[in-house]
């Protein structure tokens, strides 16, 4: 990673854009940055760290900090651009904080979210925007430069004093540093694995031994009155011999509850005995109960039916009434039914004679017979009127039918008249369109012909047009293909004449000691040949040439292309001017001229389009015109066929209407005789219609009244006659005696009722067994069902104390057989948590196994430290003159953990030594050299990163003279490796060592920053 370019704007101390050219300043290798304390020195660096990674290092980006200058324009917006090489890529960060900003409208501030842009720079077109992502371009940083933010910090930008704390911390601070730079979660990650599946495999473990325990639990509550006598083994979770002792415990309640069950099913046997005989006193004491109460009982009855024996004969006498009434029933509803029928045959007559008029209300039958009759016949006369009457309607809507004809035909006429006067002028005109169409075919025809090659002419206009656009462009395109073949030629004879001057010392490069020289011959080689500055070697010289003959490639194709397009151009514009012979006058003078615009030639095809499709539209009107007129000649003849038909029946019409006349006067003279009184013949037929049927209903309910009246005197008689016959002495005692089946079946019913119940009482009474009883003294069941109960409810306390005792030993063996299964499921837990607990114990360094007592992170970031101490002595050596070496220790201090120590080995005295006991200088440089071998390490440990660009803070006032030539030695030797070095720094000795500087200078306004490369000084 190589740093090229750093702009700050608003950016801490910084108020305004300050630039700073890491190009110029690592050209030496080695520079400063230098300035007043509080100047922005650091700023630089954090300016770096947030283009990169959006965050400045450590406690700067603690919460409620911004990253905003105070004394920056409000209109001036806090951002930071670095650009850089990593990867292979030269990239372009700019980032911007979230800050605020004047609105835009209003007073007042608002807050604008943080922005970030990533570009990559391709030779071919320049920068490219790639993201704008925060996250987008945070992981696309990390995964190029290989390193975390904190990584970043420790290794390219070494911070003030971090490393000489490192130096003398102990195993934990150290370890805790250790751990973010070579991210070595993984390990720790093992580690907490570890112990979650240690506490697993024991919280399984100790999840059986609970199941074990419930179940034990079970087994001592299923074990009953055992479960007493036998108390439960007092085991917790997790405790060796759980099982075997639960197991055992279980095996003795089972012993104890099938004893039990053996006493259960004896006492249940004598209890049976007991029950069988109490049973049977019981029955025979219900027995006795039962007769005694049902002699009892036949008393109680036999005195209620001797009781009920005047009611008994009562109902007998009325059902004997009741039943000779029955013989009158058939006459009394046969006279009940025809007083009815009178009743209604004279309403009837009353209603039909309240219609007629009152000089007939006392007619006769017979007089109204023959008044109907008489009616009758004067309406039969009516039938012939009623013809006539219906013919004359027919005559009035034939007359009318006939007038709206006749109406019709004249309007026929008027208007068949007024078309044919017209006829001549639609004729002409017809055939005035059909001859314009036929010319407008042909102009159609002809335009059409010149349509096509205006067009073609127009087309190759703007092909002339767009081709001499884009000739202009080829011919520059050539120019700068030209100056860059003369450019590329000229330095590759450039590169050639420098490689011939510097031949010798080329060759003598591949001279070897004691062998002939390839141009002299001679074994001896005194004096070999040294390249001067600016010497090339032949693959610089191969790499010259090579571009020099692209860029003759490129000349050529771009003369190409000119030679095409200028060719594609001369013939659109010879196209573009041709004419033809056979155009107008204004078409040819459009044609004459010398490169007629591409404007001309679209107003001339506009033109001949517009003339074209008017043409064409009218010319397509020919045959619609054709047809027009063929259909006016049609109706012309329809026309004057019409009326001359309409002229024929005018007079048929006048004879018909004359015939009619003489018709309905005929006609008229009937009806006037047949009409009477009424308005029309219909009228008068309908009133003696009516009157027909009023006399006709009339004599009918006189008649209908005659007959009933005399049906209800023949009632009369046979009801006398039938109520003298069943012994009554009027019609109205048998009526009143008479009952309906129902009440016949109710009395019937109390009569047997009354005979059954004194039938039962006397067989009831002659039972010897009942009458026996009766003489015995009292039953007492009451006394025998308590003695049964209470041998009932013993035989059923054996029976459940037996099922209770045989359900227990069942439950007992259920249990017992399934904590076997769970002892026996249990095992390869306790055993896989038997060894994940010896691992878990290792990686964490608790186990007696762990001499050292180290965990597996330590043990890790203790080789690593190994590695570091390692490549740190290479450079201690050397700053210390030989004297000190940085070893790694893995001994214990104290009461903790081993595995992270360090010590220095002093080769003066041949001890080692804590790091503790440096001096100032000596800690120091110390320091330097770990943070060196620290970034050599990390470096290989992120994917071999090239880390171009290195930043020391602060430490080498505490240097003597010599051992700060000796440091700055070890830093310039950086430079080997391609490597350039900033030191951040206020020692003024160094001011002096190192030409280029960048200053920071510390104003009223904000900081700026100068450069100083050589004698120079830059803002």
């Amino acid at each position: 990673m190589r740093l090229h370019r750093l702009d700050i704007t608003a950016f801490g101390p910084f108020g305004a854009t300050q630039e700073i050219d890491f190009d110029a300043l690592s050209a030496a290798g080695l520079f400063l940055l230098h300035g007043p304390t509080g100047a922005g020195k650091t700023s630089v660096l954090d300016a770096v760290c947030y283009a990169l990674y959006g965050a400045v290092p450590g406690a700067r980006q603690s919460p409620g900090t911004s990253l905003r200058s105070d004394h920056a324009p409000v209109d001036l917006p806090t951002e930071v651009r670095l650009e850089l090489t990593v990867g292979g890529r030269r990239l372009e960060i700019t980032r911007r904080p979230a800050q605020p900003r004047p609105k835009k409208r209003g007073g007042g501030h608002t807050t604008e979210k943080a922005q970030s842009l990533l570009r990559v720079y391709d030779a071919e077109q320049g920068w490219q925007a790639q993201s704008r992502s925060h996250q987008e371009i945070g992981e696309e940083i990390t995964q190029l430069i290989g390193m975390s933010r904190e990584q970043f910090c420790q290794v390219v930008l070494l911070p003030q004093g971090d490393f000489a704390r490192f130096l003398r911390a102990d195993a934990e601070a150290r370890g805790k540093l250790l751990g973010r730079l070579f991210d070595t979660r993984r390990f720790a990650a093992v580690e907490e694995r570890l112990a979650e599946l240690r506490r697993i495999a024991e919280n399984q473990v100790r999840a059986g031994d609970d199941k074990i325990l419930a179940l034990a639990q079970r087994i001592a509550q299923a074990a009953g009155p055992a479960g007493a006598e036998y108390p439960m083994p007092q085991v917790q979770p997790g405790e060796p011999g759980l099982a075997d002792a639960v197991l055992e415990w279980a095996a003795t309640a089972r012993s104890s509850a099938r004893e039990r069950l053996d006493i259960a099913a004896q006492v249940l046997s004598a209890a049976e005995s007991r029950h069988v005989a109490a049973r049977s006193a019981l029955d025979s004491e219900r027995e006795l109960a039962a007769l005694q109460q049902r002699y009892a009982e036949t008393r109680r009855r036999a005195a209620a039916s001797e009781a009920g024996r005047s009611g008994h004969d009562e109902d007998q006498d009325q059902l004997r009434r009741a039943r000779r009434a029955d013989r009158v029933a058939p006459a009394l509803e046969l006279r009940d039914e025809a007083e009815r029928a009178y009743r209604r045959a004279s309403a009837a007559r009353d209603r039909s004679r309240s219609r007629l008029p009152g000089t007939l209300a006392d007619a006769g039958a017979e007089q109204l017979t023959a008044l109907e009759r008489g009616l009758r016949e004067e309406l039969g006369g009516l039938d012939a009127a009623r013809r006539a009457e219906r013919r004359s309607a027919d005559i009035d809507s034939e007359r009318t039918a006939l007038e709206r004809q006749a109406r019709a035909d004249d309007e026929l006429i008027r208007d068949a008249e007024g078309w044919l006067a017209g006829w001549e002028d639609t004729r002409t005109g017809l055939l005035a369109r059909i001859e314009a169409a036929q010319e407008a075919a042909t102009r159609a025809e002809a335009l059409a012909g010149r349509l096509d090659p205006a067009r073609r002419r127009l087309d190759a206009a703007r092909r002339r047009d767009a081709l001499a656009a884009e000739a202009a462009g080829a011919e520059d395109r050539l120019g700068e293909a030209r100056e860059h073949a003369l450019g590329t030629r000229e330095h590759w004879l450039d590169v050639r004449e420098r490689r011939l001057r510097d031949i010798a010392a080329e060759l003598a490069r591949g001279l070897v000691e004691g062998e002939a020289c390839a141009v002299c011959g001679s074994a001896d080689h005194p004096r070999p040949a040294r390249a001067g500055d600016g010497h090339v070697d032949q693959a610089t010289e191969d790499a010259a040439e090579a571009a020099h003959r692209r860029a003759e490639h490129a000349r050529t194709e771009a003369e190409h292309a000119l030679g095409s397009v200028r060719e594609l151009y001369a013939a659109a514009r010879a196209e573009a001017v041709e004419t033809a012979d056979t155009t107008a006058d204004a078409d040819a003078d459009a044609g004459r001229a010398v490169d007629p615009s591409v404007a001309t030639l679209a107003a001339l095809v506009d033109n001949l389009t517009r003339e074209h499709a008017q043409a064409y539209r009218t010319a397509a009107g020919t045959h619609t015109a054709r047809e027009a007129l063929t259909a006016a000649e049609r109706e012309q003849a329809q026309r004057a066929e019409d009326r001359q038909q309409a002229e024929r029946r005018v007079s048929a019409r006048t004879s018909r209407r004359e015939g009619l006349d003489v018709e309905q006067a005929s006609l008229e003279e009937v009806l006037v005789q047949a009409r009477g009184g009424s308005a029309s013949v219909t009228e008068h037929a309908a009133l003696l219609q009516n009157r027909v049927v009023l006399l006709a209903e009339a004599a009918t309910t006189v008649r209908e009244e005659e007959s009933a009246a005399a049906r209800l005197k023949e009632a009369d008689d046979r009801l006398a006659d039938a109520a003298f016959r069943a012994g009554f002495d009027t019609p109205q005692a048998a009526a009143e005696t008479l009952l309906g089946d129902l009440g016949q079946r109710a009395l019937q019913h109390r009569i047997d009722a009354w005979q059954a119940e004194a039938a039962a009482v006397a067989d009831r009474l002659a039972e010897t067994g009942a009458r026996a009883a009766a003489d015995r003294a009292p039953a007492a069941p009451d006394a025998a069902q308590q003695v049964h109960d209470r041998a009932e409810r013993l035989l059923r306390d054996a029976s459940g104390a037996l099922a209770s005792a045989r359900e227990r030993c069942a439950e007992l063996g259920r249990l017992s057989r399934r904590a076997a299964e769970e002892v026996r499921g249990l095992g390869p837990v306790r055993e896989e948590h038997e060894r994940v607990a010896r691992l878990a114990g290792l990686t964490a360094g608790t186990s007696a196994d762990n001499e050292r007592k180290m965990r597996l992170e330590s043990y890790v970031l203790a080789a690593r430290l190994e590695q570091v101490a390692a490549a740190a002595t290479a450079r201690l050596r050397r700053m210390s003159s030989g004297r000190y070496e940085l070893v790694h220790s893995d001994a214990r201090a104290g009461g903790r953990r081993s595995g992270l120590g360090l010590h220095v080995i002093d080769a003066w005295t041949g001890r080692e030594r804590d790091t503790a006991t440096l001096s100032g200088g000596e800690t120091f440089f110390a320091s330097l050299a770990l943070a060196l071998g620290l970034a050599d390490v990390v470096t290989d440990e992120a994917g071999g990163v090239r880390l171009d660009t290195l930043f020391i803070d602060e430490g080498f006032g505490s240097l003597d003279e010599q051992t700060l030539d000796e440091v700055l030695d070890v830093l310039d030797s950086l430079r080997e490796r391609d490597r350039s070095v900033g030191i951040v720094s206020h020692v003024g000795d160094l001011r002096r060592r190192i030409p280029a500087q960048l200053e920071v200078v510390k104003e009223r306004d904000g900081s700026v920053v100068r450069h100083r490369v050589g004698d120079g000084i830059s803002d």
